[in-house]
């Protein structure tokens, strides 16, 4: 039997000021671990993303890696140093999970059975396919609908959620990600699909229910959804303007044929 390509698999955490949620959030991981005999080379970072709270003590705590970085990146800045960290020490997988408890650890060996049965690099966890009752109104739907029409012409699938930062990023996906992955506003997800579309990467979605936030404080408003947007507008602007680099392409074929 061939070696499984997904079996040393990263949990890398954003966290920025989550020290409320973050300890359920590790525990759930841990109780998923131990339910699914092959996620038992799970390991998880916390990259905390210039947090003034005791995040990095909570989880240290708990036994969990940590990356401290010393100022706020944003989700794409700490998503980037935890792909570079996956990298450099031979993960093949890498799952992104928020800290403040929205998503379900649950739902991660769905992700790894879609990666496995469609051979996708990328996989989503979509808050819109079917899945719990999350729901997003006024200007923030609108964007999102947007986005989800022009990005599934683009990844040439169906997308129905493609700001969800709930994903896998295979074996192909990693090494790309640890060099280019954005840190703009909202690259985390429009331009990195963008970005492994361009690559030839495969990228697919499976139905997740979104939770209610489990502490701390909510980054969006009803000002900020109004802003959001415009700038997811620009943002998929940009990321389609954008020339694509020579080496996405030549990292992809290193990983292909090593």
């Amino acid at each position: 039997m061939p070696p499984d390509p997904l079996h040393r698999l990263l949990v890398v955490i954003p966290a920025w000021n989550e020290e409320d949620s973050l300890p359920g959030v590790l525990a759930e991981i841990d109780a998923v671990r131990a339910a699914e005999p092959g996620l038992a080379g799970l390991d998880v970072l916390v990259v905390s993303d210039g947090s003034r709270d005791r995040t990095v003590e909570a989880a240290r705590a708990h036994g969990a890696a940590v990356l401290d970085l010393p100022i706020n990146l944003g989700v794409g800045g700490a998503m980037r140093a935890g792909f570079k960290y996956a990298y450099r020490r031979g993960y093949d997988a890498v799952v992104q999970l928020d800290a403040d408890g929205q998503h379900d650890p649950a739902a991660i060996p769905d992700l790894l059975r879609t990666a496995r049965a469609e051979h996708a690099d990328v996989v989503i966890g979509a808050r819109f396919a079917g899945a719990g009752t999350y729901t997003a109104r006024g200007p923030r739907r609108a964007a999102m609908h947007v986005l989800s029409v022009v990005l599934s012409r683009v990844t040439r699938t169906r997308l129905t959620d493609t700001t969800s930062g709930f994903k896998l990023a295979g074996p192909r996906a990693l090494p790309l990600f640890a060099a280019e992955y954005p840190a703009e506003y909202l690259g985390d997800t429009v331009e990195s699909l963008v970005i492994a579309a361009r690559a030839g990467l495969v990228v697919r979605q499976v139905p997740v229910a979104m939770r209610a936030r489990q502490g701390g404080t909510p980054s969006h408003g009803p000002i900020k959804a109004a802003v959001f947007l415009l700038r997811a507008l620009l943002a998929l602007l940009i990321a389609l303007t954008r020339p694509t680099s020579r080496l996405t392409h030549a990292r992809v074929a290193a990983e292909e044929n090593p």
